[in-house]
């Protein structure tokens, strides 16, 4: 079976070697085992940007080189309107040669691939969407026009789409998905934490606006002003760092706010093993893997109100919902530092909930995916 891949995430050239962000690349393997031979359309780098980085282990048959574009300029726009005719006649090609299309959404290049798609009706297809599949969220008309299309069964035919969360009305091609970061041989044993000593937060992701980690530091501040002996971690990378180490030092938070930068699995394994609390006060998220990895180690999850995030913490049962209100979001967290059953029972069902979403089992999903 010939699987192609079709992204906006970019592949880089390193020493004749494909590389690709590290989340990516560990889910990619699963897909090329199930396949004799894959391809991936997609756009290339010559440099990683700052980006997280693995190489592809996997033998590629093909990689059909897209430009990447945006179109928040007039030259972008103009760039993507020449770049999108190269583009379609690649998107074509590698859907004629493939047995099983595999789009990744939401991107340009997976909007144009939903758009072509239609034209193969027998092929078998999957989309992965990794954004919030939320119907109620306000998102970029391009991923509504997206999301309008893999839905709607008299235009996407033969298709699997796989989303974060379960939603209501939805066409019976919508599938609930997640993702995976453990083995079941990597299960621990979960060393219970108290109060007793520093309170540990972590924040792990990048260090962006859409992320929001400026407001887990305020939070972190303000319940250090109310006595509590708690520290922040803030493990990544980002544009937002020049902001927060401005208000860091100018509110002297040096002592309990703590940069990490980028870390590799292992080092930020011991962190969600070791802390009491992830924090993502996140503005937009698919299938937050720090929530799902904190939960896995015993780390509670304090997260948003953001796409599958209210299902994967049960409304609040495995973990803690952010009204992101200072006042309002202090307060349940001090209720919660004064209640270290309640904190126990809600660490054990959140442990018991994500020890269900292993590799095994993800990989075993996608094998029904490719040969059912």
């Amino acid at each position: 079976m010939k699987l192609v891949v079709i992204s906006s995430s970019p592949f880089i050239k390193k020493d004749n070697n494909n590389f690709a962000y590290s989340p990516y690349v560990k889910e990619l393997e699963i897909w090329a085992k199930y396949s004799d031979e894959i391809a991936f359309t997609c756009p290339l780098w010559e440099k990683d940007n700052g980006l997280l980085v693995s190489k592809i282990s996997f033998p590629i048959t093909t990689i059909y080189e897209v430009k990447g574009f945006n179109i928040k300029t007039l030259l972008g726009f103009l760039k993507a309107l020449r770049f999108s005719f190269i583009n379609f006649y690649l998107l074509y090609k590698s859907m004629v040669w493939a047995d099983h299309i595999h789009l990744r959404c939401p991107g340009n290049i997976g909007l144009m691939g939903c758009i072509l798609q239609i034209l193969f009706p027998n092929k078998p297809k999957t989309a992965k969407y990794a954004g919030n599949w939320d119907p109620k969220s306000k998102q970029p008309i391009s991923y509504t026009i997206q999301k309008w299309i893999l839905s709607n069964e008299f235009l996407t035919k033969n298709m699997q789409v796989l989303v974060y969360g379960e939603w209501e009305n939805s066409s019976k091609n919508i599938k609930p998905f997640f993702t995976a970061s453990y083995k079941e041989i990597d299960k621990e044993t979960v060393f219970t934490r108290d109060f007793n000593g520093i309170i540990s937060f972590l924040f792990v992701g990048t260090l962006a606006n859409g992320k929001n980690p400026l407001y887990a530091v305020k939070l972190i501040e303000n319940l250090k002003l109310k006595g509590n002996n708690v520290q922040l971690l803030l493990f990544g990378e980002g544009n937002e760092k020049f902001v927060i180490e401005k208000y860091i030092d100018k509110h002297q938070l040096r002592d309990y706010v703590i940069f990490k930068g980028n870390q590799n699995q292992d080092v930020i394994k011991k962190a969600y093993q070791q802390s009491h609390f992830v924090i993502l006060p996140s503005k937009s998220e698919g299938w937050p893997k720090v929530i799902a990895e904190g939960m896995f180690w015993g780390c509670l999850p304090i997260s948003s109100k953001v796409s599958c995030v209210p299902n994967m913490l049960d409304n609040g049962k495995r973990g803690l919902l952010l009204e992101m209100n200072f006042d309002e979001d202090e307060k349940q967290i001090q209720s919660l530092l004064k209640d270290n059953k309640l904190y126990q029972e809600k660490v054990s069902k959140a442990i018991d909930w994500s020890r269900k979403y292993t590799l095994d089992f993800f990989e075993n999903e996608v094998r029904k995916l490719l040969k059912p």
